[in-house]
């Protein structure tokens, strides 16, 4: 689930491998153009954390970043 901290929607992500999480980054990014907003992402392994929060509104969670963590969470139900 995501949550809020530091003015930022987090959440953490496992994966059976490397790969995987690549795969899941790939399609993350794809998302991020389409809607011009780009998350802060961590990768290690198997494991991603994606941190959002929309700098033009003064770093701050929006309805922008609201959007995008849920088309990501499609992404997720779906794999």
């Amino acid at each position: 689930m995501w949550r809020e901290e530091n003015d930022q929607l987090v959440r953490d992500f496992k994966f059976r491998d490397f790969v995987e999480a690549f795969g899941f980054l790939t399609q993350v990014a794809i998302l991020a153009e389409k809607q011009n907003h780009h998350p802060h992402i961590t990768n290690v392994y198997n494991q991603v954390t994606l941190a959002l929060t929309t700098h033009d509104a003064g770093n701050v969670v929006t309805d922008k970043d609201r959007k995008l963590a849920a088309a990501i969470d499609e992404l997720k139900l779906s794999a």
